[in-house]
């Protein structure tokens, strides 16, 4: 059976990550977790009116706003912070795998990197957690460190940026 720690952890991972749904059984023992996330689909066809949409809308809304008339659709909200001016002249450091970014070896120990640390290529600049493995991250570029992309204890995906890098 799983310690409460790794359950907790377990549940942060499936919460930040892209996945809906997570099932985990050992021993006879079973784990599941499901997002509520309140999707909204509607499929307008030519033959459907307005006013039959809305009802389809109505019906499949969440229960908080049963009384609310069916608002329009909101841009989705960009999670990315605005790129400095020269971003075609900055290099990207990606994440060479799926894991948790560490800005630090240790949870008491400073930074590897701040913005306007100075790197060169064998720099380590973080450490990419997968699988109870700790992969050290070199920069591969030597230069300046203009931006740092991703919050220490942050879910990465394969190839996501993780820093800004203005080369020398």
């Amino acid at each position: 059976m799983l310690k409460i720690q790794e359950l907790r952890e377990l549940i942060k991972l499936v919460d930040q990550s892209s996945i809906d749904e997570f099932s985990y059984e050992l021993d006879g023992s079973k784990i599941k977790m499901k997002k509520n996330k309140a999707v909204t689909y509607v499929e307008e066809k030519a033959a459907i009116q307005n006013s039959e949409v809305h009802k389809v809308e109505e019906a499949v809304s969440t229960p908080a706003a049963p009384a609310q008339a069916p608002k329009a659709p909101e841009a989705p909200v960009k999670e990315e912070a605005p790129a400095p001016a020269a971003d075609e002249n900055l290099h990207k450091i990606v994440s060479p795998m799926v894991g948790t970014f560490y800005q630090s070896p240790s949870p008491d120990a400073g930074a590897y990197v701040k913005a306007g640390s100075k790197v060169t290529d064998d720099s380590v600049v973080c450490i990419v957690e997968a699988m109870k493995l700790f992969n050290e991250i070199e920069a591969e570029v030597k230069g300046e460190i203009v931006e740092i992309l991703v919050k220490d204890g942050q879910l990465v995906e394969y190839g996501q940026p993780l820093f800004l890098v203005k080369p020398e």
